[in-house]
């Protein structure tokens, strides 16, 4: 079978590659197609997920991708093989003899290598600036120069004797001491010197996905960059253009979301109750003083978050070609989750509640003025978006890939040490030791305080992650001192060991905690 064929666009993208494109979209659709793209290998931190760069790699393609963590956007595309991938420049091929891309792969024989100087400088590209030189390493011979155009750079090695300060770049890579080109880049920048000082730091104009079920363009497509939580069930979305969208929990209705946001990607129907054994009753303490149950509204909420990050678009579910349009005359059955994938976030529909309380000034966050509710969750039939939870995708993580990452603020609780609002960067410890500071004064004794900072254990080693057609090599919860991880696609089944994960709840927010520290959703009630 013919193999694929990717067009070169310099600054931009290398045929579907396109640069600023979310992880979850590049491999979701790679997934999509394992007769194009047999072997997947990701990379990355394992004890620092979100913050180190991630690296996604196509042997059997010859292609390696560099996103970087906090966003998880793709900001490097390197070929490294030109044997296993057909390109094209101005419907040119870069290299020649490379018809067949997956014959290539299986013909260890081969000799086809990269372009050559005179092809990439004289036909191709043409004329630019002298590149940079790159010594060789110790007890290797051969040097590196790397000849760069706008947004596009190939390395040639060469003999590293025939190399002098003064020489001619084009003579010496035209001359025999010089080998064909052995990678190619693509990136956002001027040139390769000038793009590698912020390649994972600079913003991204391009976005983060085309919409992947090809749904035509309009408002409600329109990406969310960031989540902004101002407490008491206020929530804003901002957009990566046009203006914010706000969501008030327990007032929000479906309509209004698929106004603002578009039809969910899919919409699946909640029925197992199992934690609903764990709903608001009161305890009391050691001294027999009535207080507050450490899981009062946890199970629900538990419940909630296993669900909406285990279940397929399958199981229960209805895509978005269906209308999001519900029988309110049974709330409990009407219940259901809004999934929007391509946002990095589920919205829980169901009867409206109470608001959650505010938090103590000690967060001295600077919020907007909440507006004055009149909730009447008590009489109102009307279904409202009650919850929202909030998705990290960290690599490693059982729900990863399930949604694109999801950033976001906690604008009330600001940093002890750099005064700004804590976010989806900041490890769990830190945002449960400023929580519990904040919220010190509001418990009735030390035991009560002790029980509600308890967390509660989440299995998710039984069944099949979402992503079981991605396997980790070795285990994940048992093995953090290993610098990095590394997942393949697999045609079988799954070995995953990921561990159990903890949940965590305060006033309006129940996190989902990884054995690393990193909060792997974010529950908003």
């Amino acid at each position: 079978m013919e193999g694929p064929v990717f067009p070169v666009y310099p600054n931009r993208a290398l045929g579907f590659f396109a640069l600023g494109a979310s992880l979850h979209d590049i491999l979701t659709r790679l997934k999509a197609q394992p007769h194009l793209y047999p072997s997947i290998h990701l990379t990355y931190s394992s004890q620092q997920p979100i913050h180190a760069p991630v690296l996604l790699s196509l042997p059997l393609n010859g292609i390696r991708l560099r996103f970087d963590g906090p966003e998880q956007r793709l900001r490097l595309i390197e070929v490294l093989d030109f044997t296993r991938c057909r390109l094209t420049y101005k419907e040119n091929e870069i290299v020649k003899g490379v018809a067949h891309a997956h014959q290539a792969v299986t013909l260890q024989s081969s000799h086809t290598t990269g372009p050559t100087f005179r092809n990439v400088y004289n036909r191709l590209f043409g004329p630019t600036f002298p590149g940079e030189y790159v010594p060789p390493g110790s007890g290797d011979g051969q040097a590196t120069y790397v000849l760069s155009y706008p947004g596009l750079a190939f390395s040639f090695p060469f003999l590293s004797s025939a190399w002098a300060p003064k020489t001619d770049f084009v003579s010496l890579l035209s001359s025999s001491a010089a080998s064909p080109a052995s990678s190619m880049a693509i990136f956002s920048g001027s040139s390769w010197a000038d793009a590698r000082q912020r390649l994972f730091s600079a913003p991204s104009s391009n976005p983060r996905s085309p919409v992947l079920t090809g749904r035509v363009k309009d408002v409600g497509s329109d990406e969310v960059d960031l989540v902004r939580v101002h407490g008491e069930g206020l929530i804003e979305l901002l957009r990566r253009s046009g203006k914010s969208v706000w969501i008030t929990l327990s007032e929000t209705t479906p309509q209004d979301l698929v106004a603002e946001l578009g039809p969910p990607d899919a919409i699946y129907r909640k029925n197992d109750r199992r934690l609903s054994i764990h709903r608001a009753h009161p305890i009391r303490s050691s001294q027999g003083q009535e207080g507050r149950d450490p899981m009062a509204g946890k199970g629900d909420i538990i419940d909630e978050i296993e669900h909406s990050s285990a279940h397929t678009t399958t199981d229960e579910s209805d895509d978005e070609s269906q209308s999001p349009v519900h029988d309110t005359r049974n709330n409990h059955t009407a219940e259901c989750f809004y999934n929007y994938f391509r946002h990095g976030f589920d919205v829980f529909i169901s009867a409206p509640t109470d608001p959650s309380p505010p938090l103590p000034d000690g967060g001295q966050g600077g919020s907007v003025p909440l507006r004055n509710r009149t909730n009447q969750a008590s009489s109102s039939s009307a279904l409202a978006a009650t919850k929202m939870l909030l998705h990290g995708n960290v690599p490693g993580s059982y729900p990863f890939n399930r949604h694109r990452r999801s950033r976001w603020t906690l604008e009330q609780v600001l940093s002890s040490q750099t005064g700004r609002p804590l976010n989806s960067e900041t490890a769990f410890p830190e945002i449960s030791s400023r929580l519990k500071e904040i919220l010190r004064d509001t418990y009735r004794d030390e035991d009560e305080e002790r029980q509600l900072q308890k967390g509660m254990v989440l299995n998710r080693d039984w069944g099949d992650s979402p992503g079981s057609s991605c396997e980790l090599l070795g285990g994940w919860e048992e093995n953090l001192g290993m610098k990095d991880r590394e997942m393949t696609k697999s045609s079988g089944g799954t070995n995953q060991v990921l561990g159990n994960t903890e949940i965590f709840g305060f006033p309006g927010m129940v996190f989902e905690v990884l054995g690393n520290h990193m909060v792997s959703c974010v529950t908003l009630f």
